[in-house]
Order: C-alpha cells, then structure tokens, then sequence
C-alpha cells in the first residue's frame, strides 16, 4: 500500500468511526468477556470477581493498555445456573465476538458452559471453580484458583496442628460438584493423615435448617467439623451450630473463604480455618499495593475471590504482550491460547505459574495454578495467618 492510499484507508477508518459505522472499541479495544454470578447466592463470590477484573483493567489501561490497545471487559450475569451460563457463554463467543471468557463463578456451572469454549476454540478462564476436572475438558480451558485437592490437605495439617484435633466429623453438599468435589479431596486427606471420622452428614443447595445434621455431629464427639459448602448454606451452619453449643473448629474449603462469612455468621464465625493462596494480611509488596487499591476503589475490604480475579487480568494482559493480534479473531484466539501457558506471574496471590492436566482420555488437557496454599483461621471478624 502506497502512504497516500494508507492515508486515506485511515481517514476513511476514523470517518467511519465519528459516523459510527465502526465502533472505537473494534478499532482499539482487546473485548474480553467475564461471564460471572452477578445475582443470586452466588453473587457473593460474582461480585468481587467482578470488581478485582475491574480493578486490574483500569490499572493496565491507565498504564497504556497492551502494547496501546485499552482492554474492554463486558459483563453477563450467568446467576450461578448452569443453563444460563451455557446461555451467556455462546452470546459472548458467537455473538458478541470477544476474545476470550473468564468465567463463570462455580464448578457447576464450569462444568456446563466450558464445553462450548472448548469446542469453539476460545479460552475460558477460571478464577474461583476448584472442583476437580475442570481442565480436563480441553485445553483451551484454564484456571489460576488452586483446586480443593492441593489446598485442603495444608488446611487440615495447619488445623489439626493447632487446634489440637484428633477426631472429625464431616458435612458437605451432596448435589453441588464443588462441595462434593471438596468432600472427595477432606476424604482422601483424612485417610491419608489417618484422622477419624465420627460421622458423615450431607445437606443440598437452598437447605436453611441444619439442626439435625448438626444435632448428630454433637452427639458424635467430634473435635471438628470439616465442611465444604458454599458460603450460603455454610454460614448458617455455623450461626446454627454454634446455637446448639457446638464451639469446636470448622474445617472449610474454597466456598468458605471469604470476607462475606463476617456478615453473614457475625460473631458466630471465629473459628473457621481455610486455606488459599493469598490471604488478607500476607505482606508482600504485591499484595499490599492490591489491597491499598482495592479498599480506595470500593470502599471495602478484598476477599480470595477478588484478589485471584485481578490476579487472572494480569497474568492474561501479560499472555496479550506475548502476541501480535490481527484482527483475525480465530487466529488470534488460537495466539492467546498457545501465549497464557508460558506466562510466570508475581502478584497478590504470589508465586504463579500454570500447570497442565490431563485429561480423561490420558492426553494433556487444560491449565490449572500451581501455587501454595496459606492458611488462615478467622477470630473477631479477621482472618489471622497461621503456619
């Protein structure tokens, strides 16, 4: 092409773009799409996903963008259901075009609407499902939240550690691949470090009485009670058992931790311990700055959801400087994709770095985190760090 003729090719592009017959955001913006919990019992966890991804493109894109092309997010609720997240997956993908996917919030739901990135060769990216199999379903599905399988096994040594527990018992959701996902990975652990297990009780997704279970654990004499549950049937188990006098540790996975457990257990909720890779008050440089920046822009104090949120637009921003986008979306989908397993990041949550799994045919699959865990246990509304 001539200067004069790119000349006018530019001129037409930008008289196009005032007429508004191209928008801006084609000819600068990188369109990522986050399809999250925004209402819902899960919102408690969509939210702050929503507002750590936000956090992070208004710091890369004041800071220039990726090589000066700003990042544009768009939002769709999927509410925690899988349908409706199958339903905003293929939106975002087919209709609306964007590069890539973060989302969506729990493993249910990763476990319905994954697929259709997979088979459209677009990469979906988890922050918060940790249920095991996720990645499994190809290799275009990634994570940076650690599953329930690295992190509980730390969680029950740093508990048993310091609280003194020789005996357990166990309540889980049992229609929920999350919370049973949890239930397996306690399993394996408790058997593993030879704990007892007084009793086993299960409840489902909605229940609001959790006497009878808990009745049964007291009865037990359990020294603990390990729980995975999602923080809206957890919460009230703790407000409940602690009402039928039962003072003895929980033991809690990923849907645990959070800062909403504050709110919703009140002074009911010490004694919880949890395990993640970041944590409130760890002290690096990098988690500081995260949580200096967080608390200024919302006015509240970041949860593990959040920080693994912002965490995850970094490590992708850093993937989109690897690469040249051509504005062929398919080739460049397919850049991003080959791009994100090299990435090595340093951030809020620490030391990160992808780790592939395997699949269910025994070929390589997808990308999980590979990170330690810190464990943290809550007392007068805070979570203090233990080792």
């Amino acid at each position: 092409m001539t200067p004069h003729a790119a000349f006018r090719t530019r001129t037409l592009l930008a008289a196009l773009i005032v007429a508004g017959t191209v928008s801006a955001a084609f000819a600068a913006d990188i369109r990522i799409g986050a399809a999250e919990a925004l209402s819902g019992p899960a919102s408690q966890y969509g939210l702050s996903i929503k507002s750590g991804l936000e956090l992070a493109v208004d710091e890369l894109n004041a800071a220039g963008g990726v090589k000066g092309n700003k990042i544009a997010l768009q939002f769709e609720d999927e509410a925690g259901k899988k349908e409706q997240a199958i339903d905003v997956f293929k939106k975002l993908i087919f209709q609306d075009k964007v590069l890539m996917v973060f989302g969506p919030t729990l493993s249910n739901s990763a476990q319905a609407a994954d697929p259709v990135a997979q088979a459209a060769k677009v990469v979906a990216f988890g922050t918060s499902n940790t249920a095991d199999g996720i990645t499994s379903i190809g290799d275009y599905i990634f994570r940076n939240s650690v599953t329930e399988a690295d992190v509980l096994p730390e969680t029950l040594r740093v508990a048993i550690k310091h609280a003194n527990i020789k005996k357990v018992a166990v309540l889980y959701g049992n229609d929920d691949v999350f919370t049973k996902s949890g239930y397996d990975a306690f399993k394996k652990a408790l058997e593993t470090m030879k704990v007892p297990v007084t009793t086993t009780e299960t409840f489902a997704k909605g229940d609001v009485d959790f006497k009878a279970q808990l009745t049964k654990i007291k009865a037990s004499g359990a020294d603990a009670i390990v729980l995975s549950a999602l923080i809206a049937e957890g919460a009230p188990i703790m407000v409940q058992a602690r009402q039928l006098g039962i003072d003895v540790p929980f033991i809690g996975g990923n849907g645990m931790n959070s800062v909403k457990i504050f709110d919703l257990a009140k002074e009911k909720s010490d004694n919880l311990w949890v395990g993640s890779p970041w944590a409130l008050g760890n002290q690096t440089k990098e988690n500081q700055h995260f949580v200096v920046a967080y608390t200024q822009k919302y006015k509240s104090a970041p949860d593990q959801f959040g920080a693994q949120a912002y965490d995850a637009m970094k490590i992708v921003a850093l993937a989109l400087g690897k690469i040249t986008l051509t504005g062929n979306l398919e080739a460049d989908r397919k850049a991003l994709r080959d791009a994100l397993p090299t990435v090595t990041f340093t951030g809020a949550t620490g030391a990160f770095k992808f780790r592939q799994a395997i699949g269910k045919d025994g070929k390589p699959a997808g990308y999980d985190a590979q990170q330690a865990a810190i464990v943290s246990v809550t007392k007068g509304g805070k979570y203090a760090i233990e080792k």
